[in-house]
């Protein structure tokens, strides 16, 4: 008889321990099929030379969402405390790559300490401030995707850009309102303002209203902000793009030319008001290149001083019904070029449609019509660039996508 109870004896700490802990496998795959025009081709001595594009794309790349899958978990540790985590990685949906410059959970990876009381800390890669609260209230978000995103994603909304070596912190939701802030150390010896990644945010939902507000601010940009993908590092004078995300300077006309900026600052304020099926949103974002010329990155035009970009959006949303929603935007964006030269602006209009055919699966389309003009950070006429697309050959340029997805 001992002999029997003891087996069974000895699996019951096992069984309690695996109840107290969950760890949960997840997924988004979102592609479709894209059209642009007048994408840019070639550079001749004449001009740029452009035409109509066709082709399929991952969610990443111009749809709703990045595909990606993930494991998320957590330990009751007792007292409400818990030990979580979450490692969640990109792919494109399209060929089958990893996303983020090849990073293996290129898109978050962290773990930390969660407490029902005083809220949580969380260490790794991980979103700023700016797209925990400022983002969600976009129209990208809700209905529009990468196409609607604010142009090459300036101020960090659509998350292009995550923190590595972060350490976050993030309250309870008190009154329904959360407060939040991280710190990246940059790991430089005998210099710790270098490389150094900090930001701060806070949400407010009470009712119909949200409201969300985000700053960052990093220091040597060109490598603790745009260079923390493998294989998608800082500019070079060579390519002011980045590598992995251009093949040249033109993939990212917008602010490719202040990569010798010393700081980045990213200031950001969204809200929305929910009336019956409808909601209004309005959202204002300040994102400032500052020290120009300094070396943390290339500068083969010469700038110094600070260059600046002013952007508005307003939106609205209508749930037709609750499997049925329909999405119209306007974004300006208006900049100011370094030492007193002229800056470029941006009008983005946009239109979508997202039917879901159950709780997990929806068909969507989505329409983007861009005018640039003034002088682009390349000191060159600008030219629309939707964010995820092939910039325009032409100060206008046209996407429309058609696109799937499924969550898992």
């Amino acid at each position: 008889m001992f002999r029997k109870i003891m087996p069974a004896a000895l699996l019951i700490p096992c069984l309690t321990a695996q109840a107290q802990s969950n760890v949960t496998l997840y997924g988004i795959i979102d592609i479709g099929v894209n059209y642009l025009n007048n994408a840019q081709s070639a550079r001749t001595a004449t001009g740029l030379r452009g035409g109509k594009q066709w082709s399929v794309m991952d969610g990443g790349t111009g749809g709703l969402q990045g595909s990606r899958w993930g494991l998320k978990g957590a330990e009751d540790l007792g007292g409400g405390m818990k030990a979580i985590f979450l490692l969640e990685s990109g792919f494109s949906a399209n060929n089958g790559t990893l996303g983020q410059g090849g990073a293996e959970f290129g898109r978050q990876a962290w773990v930390g300490i969660s407490t029902t009381r005083y809220g949580k800390v969380t260490l790794g890669r991980q979103y700023d401030e700016v797209v925990d609260f400022y983002a969600p209230l976009l129209a990208a978000p809700q209905w529009g995707g990468y196409m609607v995103e604010h142009p090459s994603d300036l101020d960090n909304a659509s998350n292009t850009r995550r923190v590595n070596n972060s350490i976050k912190y993030t309250s309870p939701t008190i009154a329904g309102l959360t407060v939040a802030g991280l710190y990246s150390l940059g790991g430089v010896a005998g210099s710790f303002g270098t490389n150094r990644v900090w930001s701060v945010g806070a949400g407010y939902a009470n009712g119909p209203l949200s409201v969300g507000v985000g700053y960052l601010n990093a220091h040597n940009p060109n490598t603790s902000f745009y260079g923390t993908n493998p294989n998608a590092g800082p500019a070079t004078a060579n390519n002011l793009g980045g590598a992995g995300s251009a093949t040249s300077p033109q993939s990212n006309p917008i602010y490719a030319g202040y990569a010798s900026a010393k700081n980045l600052q990213i200031a950001a304020i969204s809200a929305a008001y929910a009336i019956g099926p409808a909601t209004l949103g309005v959202a204002y974002s300040n994102t400032r290149f500052q020290d120009l010329g300094s070396s943390s990155g290339p500068n083969p035009l010469g700038y110094t001083g600070t260059a600046y970009f002013h952007n508005i959006e307003a939106s609205a949303k209508w749930q037709v019904t609750p499997a049925f929603v329909l999405g119209a935007a306007f974004d300006y964006t208006t900049g100011s070029g370094a030492a007193g030269r002229n800056g470029a602006k941006y009008e983005l209009s946009s239109l979508g449609a997202d039917y879901f055919l159950s709780k997990r699966t929806d068909v969507y389309t989505v329409a983007v019509y861009e005018h640039a003009s003034g002088t682009d950070s390349l000191n060159q006429p600008a030219v629309a660039t939707i964010t995820g697309m092939t910039p325009s050959s032409t100060n206008n340029q046209v996407a429309v996508r058609v696109g799937i997805r499924h969550k898992f």
